[in-house]
Parts: structure tokens; sequence; C-alpha cells
């Protein structure tokens, strides 16, 4: 089971199980001071057992339960705005067989201290019973009026990947006068996994000709954009969501210390500021509340923020914005700008109790080989104005991750095995 404040994840049944969620949800019910709260589901076949125990555990601790149905995190997201708190049965991109529980507190993802009250052993105290409601929501009205009307009538395929965005996205890219085309609809026919991201997404790329073409997650909060029959890095997604926002006349941006140096280069050439988090989607969206940001995101999972909207990576606004953008001068020009920088990833396989150690040694190694240094999440050195590299440890995993990138293809490749080599002579050090 993993355990943190992107939410609780397990093989259900397994690692996972409807005590675990009993817990969680009693412990949960203790934050939620207005006693209302949103619920919803994704698609994953063990969402109708989960979805009754996470209620009947707020509902016997007095809370009002509001019941969304199937719908995409955003969109859950959006709708506990209005009702305080919320919670979602979802593993977002994991394997079907996983299940886990998201977790909302005035609009956003819990923080640290909120984590440490779900994971006590102290249950809230009982009160009356709450009540459930069926409601539905505004997303695509509200999403549309931010967006606006599409030029043209611009063609679209939309891959649901068998998730829960199946009701939300067609529909607001239709409100917004796309001809939209969906496939994947079914998770029992879906000819791919769950995670746009990782996968290669190769249906989606031969209906993509002369369409554009969207691929999102389980939950609906990832993105990843194919066009000219290519799919696009999930940077790209991030680089196209900022795109729209400076449009809108946002200027603070945060973006996580993982995510592509175009999209920063664009943003500064435009006039606007940006701001570098921890990488994960609770940090960036933290950094966000405390210096008043206005937009943003995490490149290495197509999610883009807009705190004015939500407090979440949201992929259906995201396709929203980017379809109002199609055919615009400004849309190809940055296209362009965004796909002369490459990144590359990779991973080391090391076991998690020598990571810290291997970072220190990491960190000296690395502040002798290059000028700057940063160290706010893992060792980030930056090489040159277009090129930067990351080493981060896993929190779930014995591997240690390394990410590069740069205008130059065989330059990050280079960049990237060389510090695997200075990850391996660590590793030899403090073995």
């Amino acid at each position: 089971m993993k355990i943190s404040i992107s939410g609780i994840r397990g093989i259900f049944g397994n690692d996972l199980t409807l005590k675990d969620v009993l817990r969680f949800c009693n412990n949960f019910s203790s934050l939620v001071k207005s006693k209302k709260c949103v619920i919803g589901h994704d698609t994953r076949p063990s969402y109708s057992m989960m979805l009754d125990t996470a209620s009947a555990a707020l509902l016997q601790n007095g809370i009002d339960v509001y019941n969304l149905g199937m719908m995409p995190t955003p969109v859950i997201f959006r709708e506990s705005r209005k009702y305080q708190a919320g919670v979602i049965v979802t593993s977002s991109h994991n394997p079907t067989d996983w299940n886990g529980l998201k977790f909302i507190i005035d609009g956003r993802g819990i923080n640290e201290d909120e984590l440490k009250t779900l994971t006590n052993d102290d249950n809230a105290s009982i009160s009356e019973v709450g009540t459930e409601t069926k409601i539905e929501s505004d997303y695509v009205q509200e999403a549309s009026k931010l967006i606006g009307n599409v030029s043209g009538t611009p063609k679209v395929v939309v891959d649901i990947g068998g998730g829960a965005a199946k009701n939300v996205a067609p529909e607001l890219l239709k409100k917004i006068g796309c001809q939209v085309e969906v496939i994947n609809d079914s998770l029992e026919n879906c000819s791919r996994g769950p995670d746009p991201t990782s996968d290669d997404l190769n249906d989606l790329i031969s209906k993509c000709n002369d369409a554009v073409g969207f691929a999102f997650d389980l939950d609906g909060d990832r993105l990843v954009v194919v066009k000219d029959g290519k799919k696009l890095s999930p940077d790209i997604t991030l680089g196209l969501g900022v795109v729209k926002a400076l449009e809108l006349g946002y200027k603070k941006f945060v973006l996580s210390i993982d995510s592509s140096i175009a999209v920063e280069k664009f943003i500064l050439e435009k006039g606007g500021e940006v701001q570098r988090s921890k990488v994960g989607e609770a940090n960036v969206i933290d950094l966000m509340i405390k210096t008043n940001s206005q937009a943003g995101g995490e490149g290495s999972s197509g999610g883009f923020i807009l705190p004015e909207f939500n407090y979440c990576r949201d992929g259906i606004l995201t396709s929203g914005f980017i379809a109002s953008m199609l055919g615009q001068d400004n849309f190809e020009n940055a296209l362009k700008f965004f796909e002369k920088y490459q990144q590359v990833r990779e991973k080391v396989s090391i076991e998690a109790s020598l990571h810290d150690r291997i970072l220190e040694k990491l960190t000296q190694k690395m502040s002798e080989e290059f000028e700057k240094v940063i160290t706010i999440d893992g060792v980030k050195a930056i090489v040159d104005e277009n090129s930067w590299v990351l080493v981060r440890k896993s929190n779930t995993e014995d591997i240690i991750r390394i990410s590069g990138e740069s205008d130059n293809l065989e330059k990050v490749k280079t960049i990237v095995e060389q510090t695997r080599d200075l990850v391996k002579q660590s590793h030899d050090e403090v073995k």
C-alpha cells in the first residue's frame, strides 16, 4: 500500500482492504468541519464496494454525502469547492487491479498535517448519521465559459482509456465547437493501459493524421496530446496549457523542478515569472498557494493546473484550452518552440536504505562537476542555459530516477549517461 498526500493506493483485496477504507474515511471525517462531503469514483472494477464503504464511514460520522457517481477527478475537485470536502475512489493511472482514495479539503488535496490525522488510530467521534444525496455537476458549463468557443470546427479524437472522463471530456469539447470522435470509451474493450504518458497510444495515433488527439488516464487528470500522427511529450501538454494561461493574462507560474526548461523559457519570454517546486502535484499546489501563483503544473504527468478553476491537474480543462487554440499561429509557434527540447528519463535499481547516503555523496560530486546545483528535491545540476539533469530517490520503489533535458538529444543522452555513472560510483562508495 502507498500512503502519501497524493492519496492511498494499493492492490484491492491484497494490501488495500475495506477495513482500510473504513479506517481512513473515519479519520478523514474529523477534518470535515462543514459536515458535507462530495464523493465519486472512476471505472475500476472494485469501485462499488469501496464507494459504499467510504460513504458508510462518512455517514456514520455525521457527514452528509453528495454522490456524483462515476466522475473524473477534476470534476470532483471542482464540485468539492461547494461542500468543503471530497473523497475520490480512484488509483489514478495505476493498473486496474489497484484502487485507492484521494481526499480533498477546501478544494485542494490534503497536506502533510492532515495526512497524519488520516493515518492515526483515533476515530472521529460519532454523532448523528448523515444523509446521502445524488447530485450532478456543472463542470462542463463552467469550464466552457472559461475556455470560450473554438474557431472553425476542429476535428479532435478523444481516447478515454476506459476511464471516468467518458461522459465529460467529449461533452466539453463538443460544447466549445469541436467535431469529436471517441475511442476506448469502455474499460472492457480498451486497447491500451491506464496511463497515457507511458502507453504508445497506437490506436489514437492511427486516427490523428488530420486531427488532434487527447488521451486521458482512468480518472481524467492526466492528458497526453497526439498531433500529426505523433505522440507529444507530457511536458508539451503542460506547455500548451501555459500558452493559454498567458493568453488569459496570467503571469505567475509554479513548475515542478523536473518540468521542461522550454516551458520556463516560454513564460519568461512572455513577461511572466516562474518558481520551482518539489516534484509532485501536491507540492506544486502547495507552493502555488504560498506564493499566490496563478497557474503551472508538472510536466512529467502531463499535468496543467489552474488554481482559479481547480487545485488539481485538470486534463479535461486543458484539452479544452488546447482545442481553443488549434489553427492559430501562437499554437503552432509555441509547439515548435517546445519540440526543440528533448528529455531523457532513466532509473537505477538501488536498495532504498542507501538512497539518502548516495544522494549525499552525489551532491558532492555534482557540485564539483557543475557550477550550479539545486537541492530542493534530490540533486539538480544546471549544465548550461538549455540543459539540466536531476537525480531523485523514489519514495515507493528501490530505484533512483535520473532525468535530463537539452536542446540537443545526443547531448542530453550523454549527460544522463555520465550522471548514471556518478550514481553508480556513489553507490559503490557507500556500500
